[in-house]
């Protein structure tokens, strides 16, 4: 795992010393090495995590023999033993044992096709010195980052935003519209930033760069219309095998190896799969809490010692608020998902004992794991059930009735039945945004200034969530909203948490279950298989069951939650009152004081639950803190 960047050279300016400041920002990333390459048209910056093949002949930049192709690149490819053996076949000479080099020796037989060709996580770039064209390419799912900014002459790239500022000529205006899609999903959807003109390459695009114009192009598709006609027997043992080779293929490197442990099923299952397949114990990490309703660590426990692991446990407590100002400074852009408290320490101690962890990342989304799915699934059958004259006309009038009665807004019943009324007025893609979007519409009206409001002319974030529910090639409600997910909050949220927490600790994460062959197969599945009866993730537990202690199996889905709501009223109340209620910049430029005070007292008084959105807000204050108000190098100055 690596960091990249890189610019032309067309108007731009940009010299050796840009390059190494670039790098600088994302040192963490790779801290084993830096290696820069600067041309008449094009500057490539390269931060080096060795991961395969330690010895200098796998430094980057990379180019060929013939200097024509330079290449930075990102990730690890675990189809290159393969490949590399077709691209020998046909008269390729490798001379290094990294597959860095297989994708170089892919981009000259292939072309922009060569993406089609990789299986893994990458984000990279390559330099066409003859055909002067810069050519940047990011995985299937979104595993690996990529930003970048065109000026109309030049293309600028990289890992993360902080080494894209570093170029020192990124227009830094903030879109008003990426702020409200923050607070309601907890971060900002591809392709979108928090900058106006700054963007993320979406997951399954390449983009190039020839005679001044990007041209870009989506090169993967999820088709949930291609359906599965094995019997169901079949299917398990399908699965089960391509799972089992996508974990096998995932614990090659030349350094120590291990994995998250939560004790759920996917990281459970996991484990197990790489048990059976390492001749020495499996190197486990679990993070656990004092608070017992958000401890996992008993059943972590008790995959360990079923599979003889070398268990390792670290506990979250009041460390929290000495070190939250220092997790947030590795999210460039505002982001809000509270799990990444855990992930950065899971993360920091498993660097303590290896460079490369596996995870069960992406078990929920292309599987229906997630309580939500089966929530949305009984509010669809409700909608389905009910007259639509009553959807139509009555239900949100029966949900603004409530809403304003004081006896019963303030009830956990009454805010339940607000939501399901709202949903059940609103279309399936609608509703699924309402049911999870963690700001209602009258909250964030309250909150937001009206000049603000006036800037975003009637737009409204459900819009991107109803797009890619439209998108889906589906005919069932729970495919739609899988396939929703997949191409957002996997992306934008799970992936962009675990890459920089893992990354700010210099460790590498590895998804068997994001495999892109595991994902075809599962989408290809038909619904039940996934979400039956109400049991969530049906299949997967199904195959599971030979490898896992029964009660994993059978135990209520927890998730890599934390306890928010009692952080924000001890361990970080005070933390949270000074930076909402302070009347600090960036929450006074877009909210109401006044509003602001109303949420916090309301949960402080524990009458109401505002944790997500208190949360939220103390993020984008700290985010705000530390890339807008404070300058130092590389980060960012409104």
């Amino acid at each position: 795992m690596c960091g990249i960047a890189g610019f032309t050279r067309y108007q731009y300016a940009g010299d050796e010393n840009t390059l190494m400041t670039m790098g600088q920002a994302i040192a963490h990333r790779g801290p084993d090495a830096q290696g820069t390459f600067l041309e008449e048209r094009i500057g490539l910056c390269h931060q080096r995590l060795s991961i395969l093949d330690l010895s200098d002949a796998g430094r980057q930049p990379m180019h060929t023999s013939d200097g024509r192709y330079s290449l930075v690149f990102n990730g690890e490819i675990y189809n290159f033993l393969d490949l590399r053996e077709t691209l020998e076949s046909s008269g390729y000479r490798f001379h290094s044992h990294t597959d860095s080099e297989v994708i170089l020796a892919a981009y000259q037989a292939y072309g922009h096709d060569c993406v089609k060709q990789l299986n893994g996580m990458f984000a990279f770039a390559v330099w066409d010195k003859q055909q002067q064209e810069l050519f940047i390419a990011r995985d299937r799912l979104g595993k690996k980052p990529l930003y970048y900014y065109f000026d109309g002459s030049d293309l600028f790239f990289a890992s993360e935003l902080k080494a894209l500022m570093a170029a020192g000529c990124i227009p830094k205006q903030i879109r008003t519209d990426a702020v409200y899609d923050f607070f309601a999903y907890q971060y900002i959807p591809d392709p979108k930033t928090i900058f106006a003109e700054v963007y993320k390459l979406e997951p399954g695009h390449y983009l190039s760069f020839k005679q001044g114009e990007i041209k870009c192009h989506s090169y993967w598709h999820l088709d949930f219309s291609k359906k599965n006609k094995k019997n169901a027997e079949q299917q398990e043992a399908d699965l089960l095998a391509l799972i089992k080779d996508c974990t096998k293929s995932r614990m090659l490197a030349d350094v120590p190896l291990g994995a998250f442990l939560s004790g759920g099923v996917d990281s459970s299952g996991i484990v197990a799969l790489m048990a059976e397949q390492s001749p020495t114990p499996v190197t486990t990490c679990s993070i656990g809490f004092d608070v017992q309703a958000f401890n996992e660590t008993e059943f972590a426990k008790a995959v360990a010692e079923a599979k003889k692991t070398d268990h390792h446990e670290f506990f979250v407590n009041q460390q929290v608020a000495d070190s939250l100002a220092d997790i947030v400074g590795y999210f460039d852009e505002p982001f809000a998902d509270p799990s990444l408290v855990p992930t950065y320490y899971v993360s920091q101690l498993a660097r303590q004992k290896v460079t490369v962890a596996l995870s069960g990342d992406g078990g929920d989304e292309i599987f229906a794991g997630y309580e939500k799915y089966a929530i949305d699934a009984k509010e669809n059958q409700i909608r389905n059930q009910l007259p639509k004259w009553f959807n139509q006309h009555i239900a949100g009038k029966l949900a603004k009735l409530v809403a304003a009665t004081p006896v019963l807004k303030q009830t956990t019943t009454g805010r339940k039945a607000v939501t399901l009324l709202k949903t059940l007025a609103s279309d399936p893609a609608t509703g699924f945004y309402h049911s999870n979007a963690f700001i209602t519409d009258e909250v964030w009206q309250t909150l937001v200034k009206p000049d603000r409001a006036d800037e975003l002319a009637g737009y409204h974030p459900s819009q991107i969530t109803t797009d890619k529910y439209h998108q889906a090639n589906a005919d069932d409600h729970l495919s739609k909203i899988l396939y929703t997910d997949i191409k957002t909050f996997l992306p934008g949220g799970i992936l962009t948490k675990v890459d920089r927490m893992s990354m700010a600790n210099s460790l590498e994460v590895r998804a068997p279950l994001l495999d892109y062959q595991v994902v075809e197969y599962a989408v290809s599945l038909p619904s039940h298989q996934k979400l039956k009866d109400g049991d969530k993730k049906h299949i997967l537990k199904n195959i599971l069951k030979p490898l896992l202690p029964s009660e994993i199996l059978t135990r209520k889905k927890m998730g890599f939650s934390v306890p928010l709501a009692q952080w924000l009223r001890e361990d970080l109340k005070n933390l949270a009152e000074d930076k909402i209620l302070k009347n600090n910049p960036a929450l006074t430029s877009y909210f109401r004081q006044q509003g602001l005070a109303l949420l916090w007292r309301q949960h402080q008084a524990g009458t109401h639950d505002h944790s997500s959105v208190l949360w939220s807000l103390l993020m984008f204050q700290m985010w705000w803190d530390h890339y807008i108000c404070q300058p130092s190098s590389g980060a960012l100055d409104g």
